[in-house]
């Protein structure tokens, strides 16, 4: 998918809502946490109940490879579901590779040629042959974890060099050596929202993914204030408030909601560049 691509369809939906796939069986429906192919229908139910509303689905890998070879098989399956009845919507999987180059290489064949995804998360911890196996596919994107929303995310993110530069921005400026705004990504939390800005400074055009929104308490109008350019440039994932918004047979229904009110709220803002 192209970035024209998917401005159009930020646009068109006015939505930039991404919907983060985490099936997890403790807190799925009951009727559905059992069955064989319990994975897939629960994320199935919530993809056709929001696929009119959002313009991104993002499987966290972790909650598929827990389960084993049905996990993998219903991420499979998951993926290719979503690509053929929803060709639109920009698939990422939240894998967070990063791995030497050999590796790497493995890697983006599994999700770019083996799978249908449009993007992966990556970490760029072990530097440039980690991350350029995946920008070797026109039309695919890296997504860099760049500064997150987890407590944890403190013990490096925010250390500082000589020079006053913290390691996020550091980041940012090295992959600006490798990619560009049409094939390179940044997870930037929405828990650390002010300093969107600062990102903004240094890649004002690109893309950000933007996960912490409910349930980890992050504000989507201080994302919006602080991270919104002429084109958008934003992907706000929520997980949890949306796919757990019921674990009861109206789960579908119940998520449709959640997803209904973020759209709303989102098309207010987008009024004001699109």
């Amino acid at each position: 998918m192209t970035r024209e691509e998917l401005i159009k369809n930020i646009r068109s939906k006015q939505s930039f809502l991404c919907v983060g796939l985490d099936p997890d069986p403790t807190k799925m429906p009951a009727h559905l946490a059992d069955k064989p192919d319990g994975l897939f229908e629960f994320c199935k139910g919530i993809v056709d109940a929001t696929a009119d509303l959002c313009i991104a689905y993002k499987p966290n890998a972790a909650f598929f490879e827990c389960q084993g070879l049905k996990g993998w098989e219903a991420l499979d399956r998951l993926a290719a579901y979503i690509k053929t009845q929803y060709p639109e919507q920009f698939l990422i999987a939240d894998a967070k590779r990063g791995d030497i180059g050999n590796t790497s290489k493995m890697y983006a064949q599994a999700f770019f040629e083996r799978m249908p995804f449009d993007a992966v998360t990556i970490a760029p911890y072990m530097g440039t042959d980690s991350v350029t196996p995946f920008l070797s596919y026109p039309g695919k994107w890296v997504i860099l974890l760049d500064l997150t929303s987890n407590a944890g995310s403190l013990d490096f993110q925010m250390m500082t060099d000589s020079n006053g530069e913290r390691l996020f921005e550091k980041v940012l400026r090295k992959s600006l050596e490798w990619g560009d705004k049409n094939n390179i990504m940044f997870v930037a939390g929405a828990t650390r929202g002010s300093l969107l800005s600062d990102i903004r400074q240094i890649v004002p055009d690109h893309f950000l993914l933007v996960p912490g929104i409910g349930a980890q308490g992050g504000s989507l109008r201080e994302v919006v204030e602080y991270g919104l350019n002429d084109s958008c440039g934003l992907i706000v994932n929520n997980s949890r408030k949306i796919i757990y918004a019921s674990n009861g047979i109206d789960f579908a229904e119940a998520a449709r909601l959640e997803a209904f009110n973020m759209q709303k709220e989102m098309a207010s803002h987008l009024k004001m560049i699109l």
